[in-house]
């Protein structure tokens, strides 16, 4: 089992502790947060063993889990691979692209392995379809949350965008043509809805929105590719894959036949895959685990993780 320390205990590194105490890859040795009095609370509700400083707990492990705020990444992530530790790290990768491919180039130089916590990659209802996306043309996302402070010190677009941003670029296949967008501050210092186009070269166009003072919540992605179209519902869990294929010459009474201005006929039909109930946050620890013991690339590696930050700061700088 991998020893590992999570750095950053609040709403989400707590989660993180109690999966990677949960898990079968990982001995969880404890944490460290600068919150001194919540870091106490968590350890008399817990028994988790608390560290003294950063530099401690990254001695004493073979995985450093951060799940500090954004500013604080590149630092913790350069002292924990600097000391040859695995590191997983919590979406977006860095504050800066250049930050992010120092990280990149720190870790080849150190041969460790650095996993991005783009946790959607692990939802049952996208890893369902995700091999089904085939070269899609066109595609829209839609991220959509009720308020909540937490998250508001950065625009909308690296909070929740940059979400749908990681997927697209896991299944487009083309470099980013051009980038549009608009953003508007509502109620917070920075962007708290955006809308943006994606062009790439191979001509695939992704429009996507997010937003943080919607009255419900929605997570949707809808990807249209030749003879297919695949809905992915995140936040429900569910996906639908509806594709089509040459008519049969004499179909069933209750085929679904579509006729083109040339006469050619489809037959729609539906290929749903069956969504099996996991967490995804455990799902993401337990791979990366996988990938550090077989020696093989993360699922999100840091490269990815730093080209789905260039675009939303690309985004970012269209407002």
């Amino acid at each position: 089992m991998l020893k590992a320390g999570v750095i950053g205990a609040g709403h989400l590194g707590k989660i993180h502790l109690r999966l990677l105490n949960q898990s079968d890859n990982y001995d969880l040795v404890g944490f460290y947060d600068t919150n001194k009095e919540q870091a106490k609370a968590i350890v008399e509700e817990f028994g988790y063993t608390l560290f003294d400083s950063v530099e401690s707990l990254i001695a004493a492990v073979d995985v450093v889990d951060i799940v500090t705020p954004t500013f604080a990444h590149f630092e913790v992530a350069k002292k924990a691979i600097e000391a040859g530790k695995h590191i997983f790290i919590e979406k977006p990768i860095t504050n800066t692209v250049d930050e992010a491919d120092e990280l990149i180039r720190l870790a080849e130089q150190y041969n460790v392995k650095g996993q991005v916590g783009h946790v959607e990659r692990f939802n049952p209802a996208y890893t369902a379809v995700a091999s089904k996306i085939e070269n899609p043309m066109f595609i829209e996302a839609h991220r959509l949350s009720e308020f909540n402070p937490r998250g508001t010190d950065v625009p909308v677009v690296l909070d929740l965008m940059i979400h749908d941003i990681d997927a697209i670029l896991s299944v487009v296949d083309s470099e980013v043509k051009s980038i549009s967008a608009s953003g508007v501050s509502v109620i917070s210092e920075t962007p708290d809805i955006a809308n943006a186009r994606i062009e790439f070269e191979n001509g695939c166009v992704a429009n996507l929105t997010a937003s943080r003072i919607s009255l419900k919540n929605m997570r949707k992605a809808r990807f249209f590719q030749r003879d297919a179209y695949i809905s992915v519902d995140f936040f429900e869990k569910k996906c639908e894959v509806v594709k089509m294929k040459e008519a049969p010459e004499q179909p069933d009474d209750f085929a679904m036949i579509l006729q083109n201005a040339e006469g050619v006929k489809k037959q729609i039909y539906f290929d749903n895959p069956d969504v099996p109930s996991n967490n995804a946050i455990l799902d993401e620890l337990d791979t990366f685990a996988k990938a550090i013991e077989n020696d093989t690339t993360p699922i999100v590696s840091l490269t990815q993780g730093t080209k789905a930050l260039k675009v939303a700061l690309q985004i970012i700088e269209c407002f």
